[in-house]
């Protein structure tokens, strides 16, 4: 199912959220939701990256965005696939998927990454505005409505997961992103997000993206509703204290 949105001032409904059960890897239950936001509770934006081992210089990269009350909604550019079907970075050339927008749980994105997929994950808070965090926001889901009507092929240089990232900040904020020669290597996006100060730092860059892997906590608090709170930094706006969350779980 592709989701779809329907915008109405300061809300926005979200047809086909997905909401994943995972039992493993290959042994899963596909469930699907819809939701009503209120754009102007929303007061955080994330970026998220899981490098991929299995392609060198490459990543994964998706957004978060969340709202007073303790919502998540995860939105992650990727090939459409068919059942069964694994990601080919030489086939993406010679026999291109389709490219979809993935509206999802943070539960059911970061779950499959770290846990089933054992890939490093790291969640960076983004610097923005809630002005800059709603405009962002809307601008995604209008580009999986326009999907959704008109399919486009992925493009592992061109459009891809973080070529569309950049297109959407600098349709909000124009400029903000220069094409360089990190925008192609996904696995610098981190770095480059860094660079910009798209992403609050934590002084160097190595000790922000220390403490923006998500792993253990993701492991540790899989089974709890609060999830998204519980995977956060203490200093995040609107959550509890992850350190006294962790200390609570090894009891």
């Amino acid at each position: 199912m592709l989701p779809t949105a329907d915008i109405n001032g300061r809300y926005v409904t979200i047809h086909n959220i997905r909401n994943t059960a995972y039992r493993t890897a290959d042994d899963y239950d596909v469930r699907h939701y819809d939701k009503t936001f209120d754009l102007e509770k929303l007061n955080l934006v994330n970026f998220i990256m899981a490098p991929l081992p299995e392609v060198p210089g490459a990543a994964h990269t998706f957004m978060s965005f969340g709202f007073e009350g303790g919502d998540h909604v995860a939105i992650s550019v990727e090939i459409r696939r068919q059942q069964g079907e694994e990601f080919s970075a030489a086939r993406s050339v010679t026999q291109p998927y389709e490219i979809m927008y993935v509206v999802g749980d943070e539960r059911d994105l970061i779950e499959l990454r770290t846990i089933h997929w054992l890939e490093d994950v790291y969640l960076y808070e983004g610097n923005a505005s809630p002005p800059e965090m709603r405009a962002l926001f809307v601008d995604m889901l209008k580009r999986a409505n326009k999907l959704s009507q008109h399919p486009e092929y992925y493009n592992l240089v061109t459009n891809n997961c973080t070529t569309n990232i950049v297109r959407h900040i600098n349709n909000v904020s124009p400029g903000r992103i220069p094409y360089t020669h990190q925008v192609p290597f996904t696995a610098l996006a981190d770095r480059m997000a860094y660079e910009l100060k798209l992403i609050k730092s934590e002084g160097t860059f190595e000790r922000t993206r220390e403490l923006a892997r998500v792993n253990e906590l993701a492991y540790i608090h899989r089974d709890q509703p609060d999830f998204s709170a519980r995977i956060r930094r203490p200093d995040t706006p609107a959550i509890a204290q992850r350190d006294s969350w962790t200390q609570d779980s090894r009891r």
